[in-house]
């Protein structure tokens, strides 16, 4: 009787050995990666020879590479939306009628409703330190400079160090303006009025008072002086570097600005890393205006676009090395994508080209060609999903919602339509198939296409019911533009659709016939029919992309200094 204690003894110091070896977070952490309008081949693991991008090439090699990810628009705001909340960017308003499809403005009103639930406020809720690093693109204010409605705090992140709009090209001297409000004022029309009347007045074919002469001189001088001062000061008013709530630069320097969010990334792993944490690093590269550390300048043969490829390679190793060195790397999900294809309008003032490249797929960014909206689709978790693999079948940014809701020991709202699903089983090879069978492809709020994969099928069939205009005609680009637009005027409409089937045409060179395809019409009967269904589903909401939303409130600028010093300051450490 006296060794009766033994067995017990032993039992207690197993469980005891057994709780010391469980991890200290059981719950995963999330490092995701966007990078901005990286075209799918500007990446070695996607078929690029001629830049080198050796970090996340081992990224893909440890974990599974997806050839058929979609980004769920094809311009910055609307598909950073549908990321952060598994949706389509129409059922939250992040989509309007108009140009631009985008904020390009801090002091505007609109934004991503407080309402909507994103991933970080879930993973939030679920005991997780949150933190987005770089770009947000979704909005600042409401009603006063400081109310912050729209601010990644409001829907989420804990910690915010980045741009709360997005990098122009007036964020670095001498690349332009985003504004090219010589465009849409009608200077020369103006211009033509009064060459005109003086002519016709000195022919003594007509009489104009002096005085008038005079006014419509001043007129045009005084809009002209307007527009010129609004473009100098633009760059104080929009870009903005911010610590949580502080804005610390005004304008920012991006000169080695990868650099300090990739320090800010590893010192926030670091604080947190006996904690589960998620941090969403949106990288401000390779958006104009271009940009690249002195480090990184010349180190490839594309210029400075390529050479910012280049450091975006190396801030991910920074990162991946980061939860190596803290033995994180087996418990964290690491995801790395773009936020739309690369952009084949980007021409620097200079007449460099500054665009990437979408491999063999047709169009870019603005459009949703596949190359507008087919992008990179990475993740890494080793342990838990195989490395070495592909999976071509139809995935959305859309899925890391649902995905790392899942993960973090949530369940996904049922209050709302959620339109991504989780990739679990697809990562894990439990599943073959995804369960995307239809895709619906928005340009503003315009639907524009429809992607389908049947059951049952390896066919991958894709409508399109509208076009953009390229210019010159032998592109696909709209350089005179800038973007393509999808506005009307802009756009040619198909009737029928036009039809192609990207698993035998990736390029979209060749739209079919019903000579050419024996079920033309009953395809485009399927898909109208899952439109309508989807239509349905789209409850009315107000957009956040109208002319009242997106023009500029001097009430609601954010400012370091006063407005009247012209709202600069060099405050970061």
């Amino acid at each position: 009787m006296k060794f009766t204690w033994l067995p017990a003894s032993l039992l207690m110091l197993l469980v005891a050995a057994t709780v010391a070896s469980l991890p200290k977070n059981s719950k995963p952490n999330f490092v995701l990666m966007m990078v901005d309008d990286l075209g799918i081949g500007d990446l070695g693991c996607y078929g690029n020879k001629t830049l080198r991008t050796p970090n996340i090439d081992q990224l893909a090699q440890e974990g599974v590479k997806l050839t058929h990810h979609i980004a769920a628009a094809s311009l910055c705001t609307p598909s950073r939306a549908a990321f952060l909340t598994g949706r389509y960017p129409i059922r939250s308003g992040v989509a309007g009628t108009i140009r631009p499809g985008v904020f390009i403005f801090n002091a505007a009103s609109g934004g991503l409703p407080s309402h909507e639930l994103t991933f970080a406020k879930i993973a939030k809720q679920q005991g997780y330190e949150t933190a987005l690093i770089g770009k947000w693109h979704l909005g600042l204010n409401c009603e006063r400079s400081d109310d912050h409605c729209h601010h990644p705090s409001a829907h989420g992140f804990n910690y915010f160090f980045g741009i709360p709009l997005t990098n122009l090209r007036d964020c670095q001297p001498g690349h332009g303006t985003v504004l090219q409000i010589h465009k849409y004022l009608p200077f020369q029309t103006l211009t033509l009025v009064l060459v005109t009347m003086a002519i016709l007045h000195y022919a003594g074919i007509i009489t104009i008072g002096g005085r008038l002469i005079e006014r419509l001189l001043s007129l045009t001088l005084v809009i002209t002086g307007l527009v010129a001062g609004f473009i100098m000061v633009f760059p104080y008013l929009n870009c903005v570097l911010m610590r949580d709530h502080r804005v610390v630069e005004q304008p920012f320097t991006s000169e080695n600005l990868t650099q300090r969010m990739t320090s800010e990334a590893v010192d926030f792993i670091e604080r947190n890393s006996a904690r589960p944490f998620l941090l969403y690093f949106s990288f401000l590269q390779v958006h104009t205006a271009m940009f690249a550390s002195a480090a990184f300048r010349g180190s490839s043969r594309h210029g400075i676009y390529g050479d910012a490829v280049h450091e975006v390679d190396w801030s991910v190793g920074q990162i991946m090395q980061t939860l190596d060195r803290l033995q994180l790397r087996e418990n964290t999900l690491v995801y790395l994508t773009s936020d739309q294809g690369a952009h084949l309008e980007e021409i620097s003032s200079t007449g460099e080209v500054h665009r990437g490249w979408n491999g063999i797929y047709k169009g870019g960014k603005s459009t949703n060609w596949e190359g507008g909206i087919r992008v990179p689709g990475i993740l890494s978790w080793p342990g838990k999903i195989p490395g070495g693999r592909e999976v071509d079948e139809p995935t959305s940014n859309m899925d890391l919602f649902p995905t790392v809701v899942h993960l973090s020991g949530a369940s996904v709202p049922e209050d709302r339509d959620i339109d991504g699903h989780n990739l679990m089983d697809l990562l894990q090879g439990r599943a073959e198939r995804s369960k995307h069978e239809f895709l619906f492809h928005y340009c503003n709020a315009y639907l524009n296409a429809v992607r389908w994969h049947p059951e049952n099928s390896s066919s991958v069939w894709k409508a399109f019911y509208f076009t953009p205009n390229a210019y010159p005609e032998n592109e696909v680009a709209c350089f005179h533009t800038h973007v393509c637009f999808c506005t009307p005027g802009y756009v040619t409409h198909h009737n029928p659709p036009l039809l192609f089937d990207l698993s035998k045409d990736p390029s979209e060179s060749t739209p079919l016939t019903p000579d050419t395809e024996p079920a033309f019409y009953s395809i485009l009967a399927a898909m109208k029919e899952a439109v309508e269904w989807h239509q349905r589903s789209v409850k009315p909401v107000a957009s956040q992309l109208t002319v009242g939303t997106l023009i500029w409130k001097p009430w609601l600028q954010p400012c370091c200094s006063t407005l009247w010093q012209l709202c600069q300051c060099q405050q970061d450490q």
